[in-house]
């Protein structure tokens, strides 16, 4: 397959075929993520929650009641996309949160005061005994395609990537994004950086919402596209995505 290099995105044969994506301004908030790892399914499939992660969910719920903008997902499934690439950095252990918390602050340093709360470090020190795996970071808006609407349920994604380059993450993630927008109707994403030496498996962590699997799922499935223009090009440009889809906790 024909490679070209444009700056730091590669760029595969048949490139071009979709639109490129518009991108809002980015959204000048600070975030607040802890994600848990707590019950064990299948890859596609998530079951009945555990004693503990029902625990773990009361407990991120009780602490995001008090945040005027924080919400709760438990994962609905773990689908298609991560792609070739990753079982070349047999270092980074795949993300397989099943319980995320995002909390959105009116400005970065509005996040880093919460994270250094007590509340905050009571609520680490709360979920980590019920968890296998604790994630916990303060982040950044750096890719916005605009608002992910949280008022209502949904089909929420967090993707997780993992990469070489934090530039080529970006330069393929923005050449890609098109295929969503063109062929899933997806027309919101936030795209998260975690604060620096906090996350380092994951450059980025996308977070967008459809209204139902329908609009997503088959996509992965059955589009050949799929495969051959975004994990084509994930793999080419040395990332790899760890998608988890999700619903609000509620």
């Amino acid at each position: 397959m024909t490679q070209t290099v444009s700056q730091d995105l590669v760029l595969l044969e048949g490139a071009g075929q979709f639109p490129q994506v518009v991108l809002q301004p980015v959204t000048g908030a600070g975030y607040l993520v802890l994600a848990l790892e707590i019950d064990h399914r299948p890859p596609f499939l998530f079951g009945l929650a555990s004693a503990a992660k029902r625990k773990a969910t009361e407990r991120l719920r009780a602490f995001a009641v008090r945040q005027p903008d924080a919400h709760v997902f438990t994962a609905l499934l773990i689908p298609p996309g991560q792609g070739a690439y990753l079982r070349q950095r047999p270092q980074i252990r795949p993300a397989r949160f099943d319980l995320v918390l995002l909390v959105e602050t009116a400005t970065p340093e509005a996040a880093q005061t919460l994270q250094a709360s007590d509340d905050w470090q009571a609520l680490l020190a709360a979920t980590a005994p019920l968890a296998r795996r604790q994630a916990a970071f303060s982040a950044t808006n750096i890719r916005h395609i605009g608002p992910v609407d949280h008022a209502r349920q949904g089909v929420f994604l967090f993707n997780w990537f993992t990469a070489d380059d934090l530039d080529q993450n970006l330069a393929v993630w923005n050449y890609t994004a098109g295929w969503f927008t063109d062929q899933t109707g997806l027309d919101n994403s936030t795209v998260l950086q975690p604060q620096a030496g906090q996350a380092p498996d994951w450059p980025i962590v996308n977070h967008c919402r459809w209204d139902g699997l329908s609009e997503i799922l088959p996509a992965l499935i059955f589009k050949r596209s799929f495969r051959a223009y975004v994990l084509a090009h994930f793999a080419a440009n040395r990332t790899a995505a760890m998608p988890v889809l999700y619903r609000l906790a509620r």
